[in-house]
């Protein structure tokens, strides 16, 4: 029995020391193929570029379709899915003997089969084979399935990509079309009598409900990303820099495994500073009477989450702040309160509106623009209800086309904007639609406001070196 637990150890050990996904089953991906081969039909294909080798050292990391129906990380890789046959090809590089000594080996057209069974395709050929007749066999009836949309990697989301696209486009120095742009074009060159569609929206639509699999991911994304935050507000005190606060919680993601970022770290303090939604300098200097704002999460294999706070750098909220945080959060509170399958996003508002009257009656504002704001945020949700989460921050896979379904993930995320002093206060949590209502999968982050007080006052892990302590020369 000893021996035997021996060697599923060092089995285990073995297949981790080779870095592949283990998180999905070759069953999981069959399934989503299977899904694919049903929208696109019995007379047409589908194929999926891989991200391209990286151009530093840099974390390399996947794009998001092509790893969520692959779960391949080696880079100009293509995925080719038939649905003349319905089987699947991985095209894979030659292997790279040179690259290999330098950064280690990866899964390469020689892994046949290796590649099978980690990932279930029907066949592994080189990328070699793609030089002519790509796709294979095709009739002129034949339509041929990719993504036209910009390929998502670590911290970048869709409409990101599209503005940064649109931007290079524009330069009249540069004017280079995006990489996906430039297979759609090479495929259309190539099979001039082929009709050429957007996969985009079927894609996307798979990736909406989120497997078993994939929550247990997102759930750990999340419960890191808290674990960070907790961290990052002990830590806070006056004379502290936004940019340690931001390095606590990194540190947190780090030794837990999280080697990557879900996005730029949020980490504002100041009127000024948190004014702008997506501050990301981070080089401010904490000051008494302030408040802080941190919104930040890990990229844990592949999955990420999105959660804020907002805190107060002495650990006392002025009276003002208070006023404003609680009825941000009793807004936050009724909406999750709501939330269950079945509902549709605009029922779910409506309801929330119903349920925040007699609580709104009965508040005490201290200025009318206060009260102004507060309603304003109530009777149109104050972006309560966000962006889907999973591959990416802002996920693809929309969630308000019907009534919410079991696996749907969002963000929910009550802010409140108070103009006539430039006041942006806000609440964030990344929940899942269960069958029995919702998980918020950062419950256990503090949320009230006399916990986060309590939490500014305990010690954090912040520990730093003085410059002037510091003997720079000889």
């Amino acid at each position: 029995m000893k021996k035997a637990l021996i060697m599923i150890t060092l089995f285990c050990g073995l297949l981790f020391s080779q870095h592949y996904q283990q998180d999905f089953p070759p069953e999981e991906f069959k399934k989503r193929w299977e899904k694919v081969f049903s929208k696109i039909g019995n007379d047409a294909v589908a194929v999926v570029q891989g991200f391209p080798l990286s151009n530093g050292y840099i974390m390399p990391r996947q794009t998001n379709a092509f790893y969520y129906l692959s779960g391949i990380e080696t880079p100009h890789s293509y995925i080719l899915l038939d649905g003349r046959n319905k089987k699947a090809t991985l095209y894979m590089p030659p292997r790279n003997e040179r690259l290999e000594r330098s950064e280690g080996r990866v899964l390469n057209a020689d892994d046949i089969k290796l590649i099978k069974k980690l990932v279930g395709v029907d066949q592994v050929s080189s990328t070699d084979q793609m030089r002519t007749n790509f796709p294979p066999d095709l009739k002129r009836s034949t339509i041929i399935y990719t993504m036209f949309t910009p390929a998502e990697g670590q911290g970048q989301s869709r409409y990101e990509l599209e503005v940064a696209n649109a931007s290079i486009a524009a330069d009249q120095w540069d004017g280079r079309i995006s990489r996906e742009g430039r297979f759609v074009q090479l495929l259309r060159t190539h099979n001039r009598y082929n009709e050429v569609k957007d996969l985009t929206s079927i894609i996307d639509g798979l990736r909406s409900i989120k497997s078993n699999n994939e929550i247990v991911l997102i759930r750990r994304a999340s419960q890191l990303a808290g674990l960070g935050m907790i961290e990052a507000i002990k830590s806070t005190e006056p004379g502290a820099w936004e940019y340690q606060l931001d390095g606590v919680a990194r540190y947190v993601y780090l030794i837990n495994g999280a080697r990557l970022e879900a996005y730029r770290s949020i980490t504002a303090s100041g009127t000024k500073n948190i004014s702008n939604g997506h501050y990301y300098r981070n080089d401010s200097q904490l000051k008494s009477g302030d408040m802080v704002l941190m919104d930040y999460a890990p990229d844990f294999r592949y999955y990420v989450s999105d959660i804020g706070r907002m805190w107060p750098v002495n650990g006392k909220y002025e009276p003002w702040q208070r006023e404003l945080l609680q009825i941000i959060l009793e807004y936050r509170n009724v909406v999750l309160d709501i939330i269950k399958p079945g509902l549709t996003t605009d029922q779910i508002l409506e309801e929330a509106r119903r349920k925040m009257k007699p609580i709104m009656k009965r508040y005490k504002f201290s200025k009318f623009f206060y009260k102004k704001a507060a309603e304003k945020m109530v009777l149109t949700g104050g972006g309560v209800l966000s962006h889907p989460v999973g591959l990416a921050v802002h996920d693809d896979g929309p969630y308000r086309n019907g009534p919410l379904k079991v696996g749907h993930v969002f963000s929910v995320d009550p802010q409140m904007w108070v103009p006539e002093e430039n006041l942006y206060l806000r609440y964030e949590d990344t929940i899942v639609v269960t069958n029995n209502g919702n998980e918020n999968f950062t419950e256990f982050l503090p949320s009230e406001l006399d916990d986060l007080e309590a939490l500014v006052r305990e010690k954090g892990i912040l520990q730093t070196f003085p410059e002037n302590n510091m003997k720079w020369s000889n």
